[in-house]
């Protein structure tokens, strides 16, 4: 099994795939990184482990539709069979998504469907569990739907928030907790033990 990963920023969450490769947890092959501009350090990241680098940048593209094809080809060149979003900040356009129907997994930083959607990326999670008075938020991995942080989820991860929790240290422990769960998921996609029935992800034994 082949899989990309796309991602918009520094690629902490690109990294423990990486390392989860190397180690033999995920048994599948990085195919390449689609990032979402030239200048992120998950390049980097991927340079250093000798996986392909594309950059299709939304801003070059005159409407949605021609970027999301753009997207769809990036994927078919590199015979990706099945996609991994890893904190990449874009939407999946419709062809995307129904090419890769049930195959593409995101992580998100808070227990969907609590604290998701539109905006609710980064920072801004982690201000609105505080801001809420929430005593738990955690990390959710799921399939990627046509409507945002909605489709089916295959895993999730309680982490508590503390009194003096900040969005900064909240974030930071949120993160940890996706650095375990993203490649224990990606690593029951490699092996085809998830099944979706309706909004239900079954892993089988």
């Amino acid at each position: 099994m082949k899989f990309a990963v796309m991602a918009s920023g520094g690629g902490t969450d690109f990294q423990s795939l990486i390392d989860a490769v190397e180690t033999g947890q995920v048994r599948a092959e990085i195919c390449c990184l689609v990032a979402s501009k030239p200048d992120i350090y998950a390049i980097e990241r991927a340079k250093n482990a000798g996986i392909p680098v594309e950059v299709v940048r939304k801003k070059e593209f005159d409407s949605l539709e021609t970027f999301d094809k753009a997207i769809l080809a990036t994927l078919k060149k590199y015979s990706a069979d099945f996609v991994v979003l890893a904190g990449y900040l874009n939407i999946v356009g419709p062809q995307t998504i129904g090419a890769y129907e049930n195959k593409i997994i995101n992580i998100h930083p808070a227990l969907i469907p609590s604290f998701c959607g539109m905006g609710m990326y980064g920072s801004h999670v982690h201000e609105a569990v505080i801001a809420y008075g929430a005593k738990y938020s955690g990390a959710t991995v799921h399939f990627v739907n046509e409507e945002a942080d909605a489709g089916p989820i295959i895993m999730q991860e309680v982490v508590p928030v503390l009194e003096d929790d900040t969005p900064e240290t909240l974030a930071a422990r949120v993160l940890e907790t996706e650095h375990r769960l993203l490649p224990r998921a990606v690593a029951l996609m490699a092996d085809g033990r998830l099944r979706v029935e309706g909004r239900i992800v079954k892993i089988l034994k």
